[in-house]
């Protein structure tokens, strides 16, 4: 039973995350600023991750794999948080390998592609347009460098449009649904001819789980359907939970 913990475990992806570890059997650890409504059956890690221990692969009781979904304003895509925060996350994240980690995932963003038309893979350039988008694509460039001679294995996750559950979330579909239940009409988005690769969040938790615990497939995964969709066909408002 491989021993896993999930930081971020609180937010949007993290609780489905954590549910999908427990219902496998893992030993999952959740790590957040607080212990917040994810499954009880994960235990509560109180642990500083971004102190700048040296130690603290060993204070996080030396997991087989550290799950990092933890990010702040990530749906506020030019928040100064985004570069301010980096440094943070990749002296946790070193300390972490160099401690001894096996298996280290990390969640990545369409967001460090910036705008390209056309099927998106692994091997598509990225020329971020955000500040998050930039953050992350430096950090997974960052990541593939300092393991590239480690044992250590990276699963870079890049994620693309995310439904369900979406009364919790923040990002554009959260704000359909809200305006939905507010008894809105219209919503401003897209004239409805691009097509845009949607995943539900519970699908999306199976994936991030079935990525993180293997050791075969390694460096960038695109987690997504990898069936594109039409978001709208009008200036009406389409919500579905699983697609639109």
């Amino acid at each position: 039973m491989k021993k896993v913990v999930v930081t971020g475990a609180g937010g949007y992806i993290g609780r489905h995350v954590i549910k999908r570890l427990c219902d496998a059997g893992y030993d999952t650890y959740a790590v957040d600023l607080h212990k917040k409504d994810w499954d009880e059956r994960a235990k509560f890690c109180n642990v500083k991750i971004f102190s700048g221990n040296p130690d603290i692969y060993e204070e996080l009781g030396r997991p087989d794999v550290l799950i990092h979904l933890a990010w702040r304003d990530g749906f506020v895509h030019n928040s100064p948080a985004h570069m301010n925060d980096l440094s943070s996350h990749m002296i946790f994240l070193r300390n972490m390998i160099e401690g001894g980690l096996p298996l280290l995932t990390v969640m990545g963003t369409m967001h460090e592609v910036g705008y390209w038309e056309g099927a998106i893979d692994e091997n598509t350039p990225c020329q971020p347009m955000s500040q998050y988008g930039i953050a992350k694509n430096a950090m997974r460039q960052s990541l593939m460098l300092m393991t590239k001679d480690s044992s250590c294995k990276l699963h870079w996750l890049r994620a693309y449009y995310i439904t369900g559950d979406d009364m919790r979330g923040s990002n554009i579909f959260s704000k359909i649904a809200k305006a939905a239940a507010e008894g809105k009409k219209h919503f401003p988005f897209t004239t409805g001819k691009n097509k845009y690769d949607f995943i539900d969040v519970g699908d999306l938790a199976d994936m991030i789980v079935a990525a993180s615990v293997q050791d075969k497939v390694n460096g960038i995964i695109n987690v997504c359907s990898g069936t594109p969709d039409f978001i709208s066909r009008t200036g009406r408002i389409i919500y579905k939970r699983k697609a639109f």
